[in-house]
């Protein structure tokens, strides 16, 4: 009889324990849903890039010396021939005062050497005087041959003297050049010891200082300077990019599809938007075997000399998709490669994959996969199952994409 009533106390105790356990039936899930629209967005192409100055030029000493004034400094602003550095010119100067006395002494030898052929030039005149007055006498048999011989024979040598006299004279000139020619090819050197600015521009590391020994065979410049009114943004393309790049863009050659291509911004390495826009003006002619990359050069104004050259970035190309589906990005989650969203029918949410052709300011460009106007679940997909009963409480599709922030 006990062992009875302990069977049926646990029997009880039992089915007590099952009715604790049943879980009253739950509703359908409240989720936050909706209507898929079409818009024209703008998307970007993003590629890292390196910044330089539209022309960069190595300053360089044209002769041997100790550099003894620095007259700028780095980052200083200079204009095209404006000092930058003096290098010592003693010893030029002193061979500049001996090539200036040379020139002196040659315009003296130049002077003798005209007295000379003056004066040769009279002797020749009175011999030949001489000769003149002597030959009708001797046709005449008034005087013997023999002193027309001797007046003939001094007029000759006088003659010969004359040229002598002469060719010393342009030696003389020859000397005055060479001298001249000496002391222009010191003080030009002694010009070279002015190291000018060989444009205008910024300028950038001064590598070299006061007391340091430059020439014209140093392996580093002293600085350089770079013209930095316009810049230059290079960067890449892998080949399929380029490729992409070949097909998408309107024109025949390459010419017309780089003057087709819109106008394109640099992001600042600290995320700001640089406030002048560039435009794509060449591509190297071929691809990279090393990289399989290929090259592309943008053009930057910078009137407010913002940038510098050496700057980092990245370039954005912009992407215009037009009367395009749109979703916001919360509404889709990825799995096994795939991306899925659910959509809302008949108050059940069911899956269905989408086709993302970018991803734009907190919103996804679907290929196909959607319908305008059909309802997607807008947030909370992660806790979701497909079939699940799902209760729709619309919102507005732009207060959920500025609601979302981006993770850092």
């Amino acid at each position: 009889m006990n062992h009875k009533i302990i069977i049926l106390a646990l029997a009880m105790l039992s089915l007590s324990a099952c009715k604790k356990e049943e879980k009253p039936p739950q509703g359908p899930k409240a989720v936050t849903t909706v209507l898929v629209e079409t818009r024209n967005v703008t998307g970007y192409s993003t590629f890292p890039t390196t910044i330089q100055g539209r022309n960069n030029n190595d300053v360089r000493a044209k002769i041997q010396g100790y550099i003894t004034q620095v007259l700028v400094d780095e980052g200083q602003y200079v204009t095209k021939g404006q000092p930058l550095f003096r290098i010592e010119t003693n010893m030029l100067n002193e061979n500049a005062s001996a090539a200036r006395a040379g020139i002196g002494a040659a315009r003296s030898s130049v002077t003798a050497a005209e007295a000379n052929v003056k004066a040769a030039q009279a002797a020749v005149n009175a011999a030949q005087v001489e000769v003149e007055k002597l030959q009708p006498l001797v046709s005449k048999n008034i005087i013997s041959s023999v002193q027309l011989q001797t007046a003939q024979a001094n007029l000759a040598r006088a003659q010969a003297q004359l040229s002598q006299s002469i060719a010393a004279r342009q030696q003389a000139s020859a000397g005055v050049s060479q001298a001249q020619a000496n002391f222009q090819g010191i003080q030009e050197n002694i010009n070279y010891s002015v190291i000018r600015a060989p444009i205008s521009g910024v300028i950038g590391k001064i590598n070299l200082r006061t007391g340091s020994l430059v020439g014209p065979g140093d392996p580093s410049p002293i600085t350089t300077v770079s013209d930095t009114s316009m810049l230059y943004a290079y960067f890449s393309m892998n080949e399929k990019e380029y490729l992409d790049f070949l097909l998408d863009s309107r024109g025949a050659t390459m010419s017309e599809k780089l003057k087709n291509m819109p106008m394109v911004e640099l992001l600042l390495a600290n995320g700001d938007v640089y406030s002048e826009k560039g435009r794509i003006e060449a591509v190297t002619g071929q691809i990279d075997p090393a990289t399989g990359s290929i090259q592309f050069r943008v053009s930057f104004p910078n009137p407010q000399k913002l940038l510098s050259n050496g700057n980092s970035g990245t370039v954005r190309i912009p992407i215009a998709y037009d009367n395009v589906l749109v979703l916001p990005e919360s509404a889709t989650y990825e799995q096994q490669g795939l991306v899925y969203i659910y959509k809302v029918e008949q108050d059940t949410a069911r899956s269905a994959v989408i086709s993302v052709e970018d991803r734009v300011n907190n919103m996804v460009v679907i290929k196909e996969g959607v319908a305008k106007g059909e309802i997607v679940v807008a947030e909370g997909v992660g806790t979701l199952k497909p079939g699940m009963p799902v209760k729709s409480q619309p919102k507005k599709f732009d207060d959920i994409i500025n609601a979302i922030q981006p993770v850092f």
